[in-house]
């Protein structure tokens, strides 16, 4: 009698986050929903959060959360938080490969901690992907104020290097993080580009519902880095150039300067015209965007800045809305020509620029033109999936594919952000582009990842994000 033909063995990647639990970095669902529509198995190893069991949104992709113990902002702190999560992300990758899975590994930073799991996985002859969020370094400089040089950054650019030399492949989120690949001694043809951003399906149609009074919209996270009192102090301006109605700044976002806004916006008076209503659900982001004239992106002209996309970026893109932005190297390859761009970077300046894109409706509808265009035909995750999936199809070739990519639509997301998310973002930093919409909460990297504050099946706002 002869046998039943044996079921094809499916190829298995596990994927590693250590600062976000699962269900709130976007570009992590992105890539997992869309390799598991091309037969890929997948687990992701997180923080725990509020899922369980499986990615929401997805067909099977696995979930094993690991318990956050250590939390904090000193160095200290972040070196014991960083061994715990070492630790647990070895344990769990150890039990991957004990089951007959995790074929493959992709980690994503920050930290740079795992490249000593890469040298076991080369040795073992299993593909470890390097999916490049934040660039460490300077994350620290930035937020220590210094020019880096000291024995932290120091080490971080270390532990960088060594985590880009150990990988089989290297995702960088914009041409900045590419350049510093290279620069650190990574093969050319071992980096690709892929870009932070929604899907057509998360973002639908583009139907602005214009307010009764203008609106300016800030997404996002609200960290030192992000210089938001900058739009505080542009409101401020913006009082004497244009009085107090009429229009209206909506601070969305949480995170560790939030309690400090909202002093600055009473103590100067500003209640009336900021807003900060903290954390939003997809569906409010989604309607604030939609309501929204001009955003505001006042990140200061810091090397992390200035070599991060925001996430958030592209979400004000992906519906129309027109920016005002600090005029940085990343900003200007993802926005072009549907951002304003400020040089100066100060609040007097910024206030200016919103001064005169809120009085010009045909230039706003021209960078709104624009901007969607951007999205449509580049900027979008429907694009970026292509070089993502054409790099796993030649390290780890499965069947092909038998459904396509779907990412799910916007939907309301569990409670405030669980911890911290460095931006860029925002981000995508590289993320500060890693970490996008889904909610509002407290961390992006821009690249992210995805703005920072994630939601369940929704987007995070964050830079760098």
């Amino acid at each position: 009698m002869p046998r039943p033909p044996r079921r094809p063995r499916v190829r298995h990647i596990a994927i590693v986050v250590a600062n976000l639990p699962a269900e709130r970095d976007r570009r992590v669902i992105r890539e997992s929903l869309s390799l598991e529509s091309r037969g890929y198995g997948v687990t992701i190893i997180a923080p725990r959060g509020a899922a369980r069991g499986t990615l929401p949104g997805s067909r099977d992709v696995r979930l094993r959360p690991y318990p956050l113990l250590v939390t904090g902002s000193g160095v200290v702190t972040f070196a014991l938080e960083f061994v715990w999560s070492f630790l647990c992300v070895a344990v769990r990758l150890a039990g991957e490969v004990l089951r007959g899975r995790a074929h493959a590994v992709q980690v994503c930073n920050p930290p740079d901690v795992y490249w000593p799991l890469a040298l076991v996985f080369r040795l073992l002859r299993r593909p470890w992907v390097f999916d490049h969020h934040d660039l460490c370094p300077e994350i620290l400089a930035t937020r220590s104020g210094s020019d880096g040089g000291g024995l932290a950054f120091r080490v971080l650019v270390l532990f960088e290097w060594l985590t880009l030399r150990t990988a089989t492949a290297v995702f960088a989120t914009n041409e900045s993080f590419r350049a510093n690949a290279l620069r650190r001694g990574v093969p050319a043809h071992k980096v690709t580009v892929v870009r932070n951003g929604p899907s057509a399906r998360e973002v639908g149609v583009a139907s602005p519902a214009p307010a009764a009074e203008h609106r300016i919209a800030y997404l996002g996270v609200l960290g030192p880095q992000d210089n938001v009192e900058g739009a505080v102090l542009a409101a401020e301006e913006l009082t004497r150039r244009r009085g107090r109605t009429g229009w209206r700044m909506v601070i969305a976002g949480d995170g560790e300067s939030r309690p400090a806004l909202m002093k600055l916006t009473a103590d100067r008076g500003l209640a009336d015209v900021v807003e900060l209503p903290g954390w939003l659900d997809a569906v409010e982001v989604d309607a604030l965007l939609r309501t929204a004239t001009v955003a505001i992106q006042p990140d200061l002209p810091t090397r992390m800045n200035d070599r991060s996309t925001m996430a958030k970026t592209v979400e004000y893109l992906a519906r129309g809305v027109p920016v005002v932005a600090a005029d940085l190297t990343e900003t200007r390859r993802t926005a072009a020509g549907a951002a304003l761009y400020v040089p100066a970077a100060t609040p007097a300046a910024f206030a200016a620029a919103l001064d005169a894109l809120l009085d010009d409706p045909p230039r706003r509808a021209a960078m709104s033109a624009v901007g969607r265009h951007r999205f449509e035909t580049f900027l979008s995750w429907d694009h970026q999936a292509e070089p993502y999936l054409a790099v796993w199809s030649r390290l780890l070739p499965t069947l092909p594919p038998t459904t396509a990519t779907r990412i799910p639509a916007q939907r309301p997301a569990p409670g405030p952000a669980l911890r911290r998310r460095s931006d860029a973002d925002d981000g995508d930093a590289g993320g500060a582009d890693g970490g996008e919409l889904g909610g509002v909460g407290g961390g992006v990297g821009d690249q992210g990842g995805d703005l920072g504050q994630r939601g369940d099946g929704g987007q995070a706002v964050a830079a760098d994000l």
